[in-house]
């Protein structure tokens, strides 16, 4: 299925409480511009619905919606650090949790255009000892691979199941939870997850390209891909190659080297989450980011700057998932949404501790949703339906996080 695209994304209005840096942010490539009373029809439109999702629900974090490569609506609500009472901000950066799977899958897109690597090469090739035969690259980027989770076989318990019967005599089976013996102590790295899958011999979850299964291990597993192919672990990479030439000076990729500075996220009772084993495994998550620099990496997307439109197009952007019902899939790095009457729609949300976010692409449309939260707040997901004001068509769908 071929997609045609389009635009997304600049600046220009703010609604709230930080309107500093604009003229940082290199103008859209789109030829179509907004007037200013077509701006303002957008912001009028999107603050009631801004007011009943977040605001009222008490959102802490940064929003961006453009439309025609102009900024739309931006705003910034909450504190970003509870205990200094740093207020959230444009430079403020947030965990984008699971939507730094398409910074991954990208860079591995632009090392495959460059030469330096095979979708349909083995693990192996990269990450010798690998345990796991006939598993692709390509497999790893859509979640075909078939591989276990690892922060569900690496973590401080385990269960096992139980027959009991209930009161009414009944017999029913219940998880018994225990401290498992080989759980990962300390925090875990990259090479950890995969020293532990060879030393335990963990096993698949199902045969290799058999079925659709979204595993973070697969973008732990292209990390390392990433540093074995370029020589530079994945922190330098995106920051000397993606980063900083596309002029996201707020946006970086949390290691080991970053503890010290570690600024938590809260959940819904402003509670802060600690530092936790998986918090600098990589890949999966870890990048942080702001709604500027996010908008900046949806211009370099929609013009062909780190990737080529064909790499993207015909790769990452199709549905490999055929066995899949529904209007549901993923490409390279993206979920897909692709519905029989409408435009597709081409995304990524997060959920990581406290952080849960969202990056909506309305590619036919030529518009952006984005809100990052360092609060965790449900509704952050649902504000993605914003992009309803774009379409003239209610959204009604949940989309995948």
């Amino acid at each position: 299925m071929m997609m045609s695209i389009v635009a997304l994304l600049v600046l220009s209005c703010n609604s709230g409480t930080d309107t500093t840096g604009n003229e940082s942010i290199n103008p859209s490539v789109s030829s179509v511009r907004l007037s200013t009373e077509e701006k303002e029809n957008y912001r009028r439109a999107i603050q009631p619905m801004y007011q009943s999702l977040l605001l009222n629900t008490g959102f802490s974090g940064g929003i961006l919606v453009a439309k025609s490569g102009e900024i739309v609506f931006e705003d910034y609500q909450g504190v970003y650090n509870r205990k200094t009472r740093e207020l959230i901000d444009s430079q403020s950066t947030f965990h984008l949790a699971s939507i730094t799977k398409t910074f991954t899958a990208t860079a591995i897109l632009r090392l495959y255009e460059q030469g330096k690597l095979d979708l349909n090469d083995p693990v192996e090739t990269y990450i010798p000892g690998f345990p796991y035969k006939g598993i692709r690259l390509q497999l790893l980027l859509n979640h075909r691979s078939g591989l276990p989770k690892y922060e569900y076989f690496m973590n401080e318990t385990g269960y096992r199941l139980v027959r009991s019967k209930n009161k009414r005599g009944k017999w029913y089976t219940r998880k018994v939870y225990y401290a498992d013996p080989n759980r990962f102590k300390g925090l875990a790295t990259n090479r950890d997850v995969v020293d532990y899958m060879m030393r335990y011999k963990v096993p698949v979850t199902y045969a290799p390209d058999s079925r659709y299964q979204y595993c973070n291990t697969n973008y732990v597993l292209l990390a390392m891909v990433i540093e074995k192919v370029t020589g530079r672990t994945y922190p330098e990479y995106l920051k000397d190659s993606l980063f900083t030439p596309l002029g996201m000076q707020n946006s970086f990729v949390f290691s080991s080297r970053d503890t010290a500075s570690y600024v938590p996220s809260y959940d819904y009772r402003n509670s802060p989450y600690p530092l936790g084993t998986f918090d600098v495994v990589y890949g999966d998550k870890n990048v942080y980011s702001t709604v500027r620099d996010l908008f900046k990496w949806n211009e370099a997307l929609k013009s062909g700057k780190f990737v080529s439109l064909a790499t993207l197009e015909n790769l990452a952007y199709q549905p490999y998932s055929k066995e899949t019902r529904g209007n549901r899939n993923y490409g390279l790095g993206w979920h897909l949404y692709l519905p029989t009457d409408a435009p597709p729609v081409i995304y990524h949300n997060g959920w990581w501790h406290g952080n849960n976010t969202v990056f909506k692409r309305l590619i036919a449309e030529d518009a952006v949703v984005i809100v990052l939260g360092n609060k965790f707040n449900r509704n952050i997901w649902a504000a993605g339906k914003m992009s309803g004001i774009f379409t003239g068509i209610a959204d009604t769908t949940v989309l995948e996080n």
